[in-house]
């Protein structure tokens, strides 16, 4: 009898509900507010499930690729800002912010490049602005904001 096979029979004594808390879903501005700007995807963590209904909070947002790729251009300078920021209630966010230089409006010339210093002082006034937008307010409002 060397063909037989064990089998091993595990009893799972696991809660369904339990499975869901902590877990990450993405869901796109659109389909929660039946609107037709599809571009920024939040995230919500799940804290609490209670029978078919799942207590979420706020966990991340992005923008969709194609966003992102339509608002890069060739010819002008892009600028990355990141900071770490703590809102009024306690909640400690990771914020990136990307800006983009432009042509003026008397422009001949048809790049708008920046010198390493103004990226500098753009960058230093990106993150100015994240934090204190942020640390005057709760995860509430800033999630509003966004």
């Amino acid at each position: 009898n060397v063909n037989k096979r064990c089998f091993a029979l595990f009893h799972h004594t696991e809660i369904a509900s339990d499975g869901l808390k902590g877990r990450v879903f993405e869901v796109s501005l659109a389909d929660l507010q039946n609107d037709e700007v599809a571009f920024r995807k939040f995230k919500l963590i799940t804290e609490d499930v209670q029978g078919k209904n799942r207590l979420t909070n706020f966990h991340g947002m992005d923008l969709t690729r194609d966003k992102m790729c339509s608002m890069v251009k060739k010819w002008q300078t892009m600028i990355k800002a990141h900071v770490d920021v703590k809102t009024t209630d306690g909640y400690l966010l990771r914020l990136f912010c990307v800006g983009f230089t432009k042509k003026r409006n008397n422009q001949i010339r048809k790049t708008s490049y920046a010198q390493h210093q103004q990226v500098r002082q753009i960058r230093k006034k990106m993150m100015e602005i994240m934090t204190r937008e942020v640390q005057t307010n709760d995860l509430k409002e800033v999630v509003n904001k966004l």
